[in-house]
């Protein structure tokens, strides 16, 4: 990658939706790392915001919870206040409330996410990846031109994994990917077209988590519904507005991370053969090509932080009430951290002495279903890589408008059909 000088009299607005849809703008956040490390941004709309761009920092800033907030009163976890848009039908989600409370919130879900969990849906998710290829090669010979890779594999996968988990019928998944890109491409009007239309995606998600609510209060079962419910029936303090906000994390969480990495990860591999090469041909290595995909990728691009108190980091004085975003896709290809960053190393886990990267967060509020997502990355390749060898993209995608996803709306693949 080459890195571009920047005029310095004119200001980066790491915020502008715009500056990430050709893709992460990884030249902008190599100059800020070198000369402005924590740097402020500006906004037209707000107070502005310090940018954690070095890894050492976010890191930093993930491990103090007391300093760094993430509470919805103080702010939340985008970079707009939530407190000051927030619906009174749905309160803060685990990923806007501090510890303790954070932490009792997080212990109601990890069950759907131990290891005995994922062996036990391992064989699931396996048939789902072979159902969707096979669709997928179906599709190729009646079509006889590229297919979209995005609707036809990774999306279906990821959110068919989601309506497991809420123990649905897959069939109920096209209206989860639907509120899920509407609840995170406000900056996208492919996804949101108008706030009406946020409103009645909420609206219907409520509807649709509240039927859940009922019957698995009448009889309950495994999933991650019936474990919300039962610690409502247990006596916790998962309200209702509460339970809305939590179901809605999950269709976010469930869906974003892995379809944006599954899809990112085949153009990456695509445009490093060689690494696709050695993934093909050594299947050790495969658990680590997922690992090098979220680091490689960063599907989630920033988390924001408020501070609590005056504090120092990176050398900057921070002020209490001043913004903090800690930009992933930044602190993932830190000079400092990652020998040649910018390179896709599928071994680069492999060696001793390796960063850990921050594709899925770190510290108190790293993604409870990483090990999920890190699961349908492996079988997802396995079952690509065995089915269809020669995959590969046969056109540029189409990006989310989007400055906290990176995500892909849409990828043109093809395919020798058998």
């Amino acid at each position: 990658m080459t890195v571009q000088a920047h005029d310095e009299l004119r200001p980066i607005d790491l915020k502008d939706p715009d500056l990430y849809q050709p893709g992460v703008p990884h030249e902008t956040f190599a100059w800020l790392r070198a000369n402005n490390p924590v740097y402020w941004n500006p906004e037209t709309d707000g107070a502005g915001f310090w940018a954690l761009t070095r890894h050492a920092d976010v890191m930093a800033a993930s491990s103090d919870p007391a300093t760094f907030s993430s509470a919805r009163a103080n702010g939340g976890h985008r970079i707009f206040n939530e407190n000051e848009f927030s619906d009174s039908e749905i309160e803060a989600s685990m990923i806007s409330m501090d510890p303790p409370t954070h932490v009792d919130y997080r212990r109601m879900v990890m069950g759907g996410f131990t290891p005995p969990r994922l062996r036990d849906m391992e064989a699931g998710v396996r048939r789902r990846a072979v159902n969707l290829i096979e669709a997928m090669i179906e599709k190729a010979r009646a079509a006889g031109e590229p297919i979209d890779f995005v609707s036809s594999f990774s999306a279906p996968y990821a959110i068919q994994t989601l309506a497991e988990l809420f123990g649905v019928p897959e069939s109920d998944g096209d209206k989860l990917f639907e509120w899920s890109n509407a609840v995170v491409g406000e900056d996208d009007p492919e996804c949101r077209s108008s706030p009406e239309y946020m409103e009645q995606s909420i609206g219907q998600m409520a509807m649709y988590s509240m039927g859940l609510w009922q019957a698995r209060a009448e009889q309950p079962g495994g999933d991650l519904i019936s474990m919300l419910v039962k610690a409502a029936q247990d006596g916790t303090e998962m309200s209702i507005p509460r339970y809305l906000s939590t179901f809605i994390l999950l269709v976010v969480a469930g869906n974003e991370t892995t379809r944006n990495s599954i899809t990112g990860g085949l153009i990456a591999l695509d445009e490093n053969p060689e690494q696709r090469e050695k993934a093909m041909g050594e299947k050790a290595l495969l658990p680590h090509l997922a690992q090098e995909i979220v680091r490689y990728i960063s599907p989630v691009l920033h988390m924001r932080r408020t501070a609590t108190r005056d504090v120092e980091i990176g050398g900057q004085p921070i002020r209490k009430g001043d913004k903090v975003v800690m930009w992933y896709a930044s602190a993932n290809r830190d000079e400092r951290a990652f020998d040649d960053p910018h390179r896709f190393d599928i071994a680069r886990t492999t060696r001793p002495g390796a960063a850990k990267h921050l594709g899925f967060g770190f510290g108190e509020h790293v993604c409870l279903g990483q090990r999920l997502a890190e699961l349908q990355l492996r079988v997802a390749y396995e079952e690509l890589f065995a089915r269809l060898p020669d995959l590969r993209p046969a056109g540029p995608p189409r990006r989310l408008r989007s400055n906290f996803i990176n995500g892909i709306k849409s990828l043109p693949v093809t395919f020798a059909t058998r």
